[in-house]
């Protein structure tokens, strides 16, 4: 079965500008424009850049089922590298001013899960998109992409989250630093909004993933908001939501169908995680935002208290710590590698 999305090979790697990153996605869905990037502006950090980096945007095929678009910032003298992971709604592009804001330092990846983005889309009965599925297309990026786990800081967020601490069960170094944070570790539906509950409640399940598709614009304009006073509220890049929007329903199920088969198998995923707390080693710190309305604040402090993590609840921010406060984001990486 060819998943790839037509017309790329994967193997080639293109060079773009923080202008043409947006301005080529949005028009063409791949980057062929060529240029040499300057610093990233991110509000309320003050940093100054030594020398250029590069973006690079292409696809990285993980299985014979499987291509992943990415996204890498090159730094000219890196001291480790940074691999984020995205959550629902979201694409790569979540994480490009963070990326570039990190990048005189780190190596920073990124890349779409499968079944966002631009990534690929194969049927369920070829990739279930449960956790355990997507902790196993991590460990291949990981190893595909050549990273140095010695040297690595993964931060991920919502959907992103288990699948790395199900692969760090297995591969306690498979980073230096995880950082986790806003997702549900343990079934503990009490914990989570009600449409997400709904997802996990069997017969339900159909009817509240037809409603994620028939909200498709609802949720790519107020997702991101959703709970937060008036003065804690934000707004995404233009680019970034194009990308969303285009992503969604690119290829043979639409992202909010990925979400919807991701929960399927949470439940399972979920309660395998629980059960082998005991033998967990990987070294963990959990952020949460202090108005998640999606994920409450206890199941973090519950997953850290289990696993003796550092906790950190960060006052006004809600499910996106990373949109909301990015600063937060590049100093939590920042402190977490030399």
């Amino acid at each position: 079965m060819n998943t790839r999305p037509e017309g790329i090979d994967p193997s080639r790697r293109h060079l773009v500008s923080a202008a043409a990153i947006g301005a080529a996605g949005a028009r063409l869905g791949l980057f062929t424009a060529t240029a040499v990037l300057g610093p990233a502006v991110v509000p309320g950090y003050a940093q100054t850049h030594s020398g250029p980096e590069t973006v690079e945007i292409g696809f990285l095929e993980v299985d014979k089922d499987i291509t992943l678009r990415r996204m890498v910032v090159r730094s000219p003298r890196p001291k480790g590298t940074v691999l984020f992971l995205h959550g629902f709604p979201e694409t790569l592009y979540a994480w490009k001013k963070i990326s570039l804001a990190l990048a005189d330092d780190y190596e920073v990846h990124a890349f779409d899960w499968p079944g966002y983005g631009l990534s690929s889309r194969p049927t369920v009965d070829r990739f279930s998109y449960a956790p355990k599925d997507y902790a196993r297309i991590l460990n291949d990026y990981i190893v595909k992409a050549g990273i140095d786990t010695s040297k690595l800081t993964i931060y991920a967020t919502d959907i992103g989250a288990l699948p790395v601490l199900l692969l760090a069960l297995e591969k306690p170094d498979i980073a230096k630093t995880i950082i986790v944070g806003d997702f549900a570790p343990f079934n503990r539906p009490g914990y989570m909004y009600e449409s997400l509950q709904t997802l996990k409640a069997g017969p339900a399940m159909d009817q509240a993933r037809a409603q994620l598709n028939r909200n498709r614009e609802d949720i790519l304009e107020n997702a991101f908001r959703r709970g937060l006073p008036n003065e804690a509220q934000f707004e995404i890049s233009g680019e970034f939501r194009t990308d969303m929007s285009r992503g969604w329903d690119h290829g043979t199920l639409t992202t909010a169908d990925a979400f919807a088969h991701y929960y399927a198998q949470f439940t399972r995923d979920q309660d395998h995680f629980e059960s082998q707390l005991a033998r967990f080693k990987a070294r963990v710190k959990v952020v949460w935002g202090e108005k998640d309305l999606y994920i409450k604040k206890d199941m973090g402090v519950e997953l850290a208290e289990r696993i003796q993590a550092q906790f950190t609840l960060l006052p006004g921010i809600g499910h996106y710590p990373h949109l909301q406060n990015p600063k937060q984001t590049i100093d939590e990486v920042r402190a977490s590698l030399p």
